[in-house]
């Protein structure tokens, strides 16, 4: 599992102390959704000018969010894998790394929504990333159905890495 994190902002500083919690919060939706592909993640902090023109470029939204997700790979399922031989599978899916797909989070957001919702910036961040790879791992939450399911998952990782507040 590879996570790559790309620092474009000057509002927090992403250390060593962070990186490694950004990791075991990825990690950690990983294990919870029993995952045993090795994964490779992108993981962007950037400010509101920078989300906000990401957010109108790609989702026509003119204003900032707090994190958006840009899934690489689609996910197959058990159905489709039927009838392949063990070298056809093998060839459709190597023993490598595959890029999961990219998370960008604004900084400036989480800090203004950890005040609003009185926790911790931590506490923030790691809502965000899990938010944001679930959305890598193909869940959605266009409909009442899918939030739920989505938004359970979410509780459910941060009470499994004990981020509470």
């Amino acid at each position: 599992m590879s996570v790559f994190i790309d620092n474009r902002q000057t509002i927090v500083n992403i250390d060593e102390k962070l990186e490694c919690f950004v990791e075991d919060v990825v990690n950690g939706v990983l294990r919870y959704e029993e995952c045993t592909e090795e994964y490779e993640v992108s993981i962007s902090f950037v400010d509101n000018a920078e989300i906000k023109d990401l957010n109108k470029e790609y989702r026509h939204i003119d204003s900032p969010t707090d994190v958006l997700s840009f899934p690489m790979l689609e996910f197959v399922e058990e159905e489709e894998l039927e009838g392949l031989s063990q070298e056809e599978f093998q060839e459709q899916f190597i023993d490598e790394e595959l890029p999961l797909g990219d998370i960008v989070i604004s900084v400036e957001k989480a800090i203004s929504q950890a005040k609003e919702y009185e926790h911790s910036f931590e506490r923030e961040l790691a809502f965000l990333l899990v938010h944001g790879m679930l959305h890598l791992l193909g869940y959605d939450h266009e409909n009442e159905k899918d939030e739920k399911i989505m938004f359970d998952k979410q509780e459910n990782v941060l009470k499994m890495l004990n981020i509470n507040r």
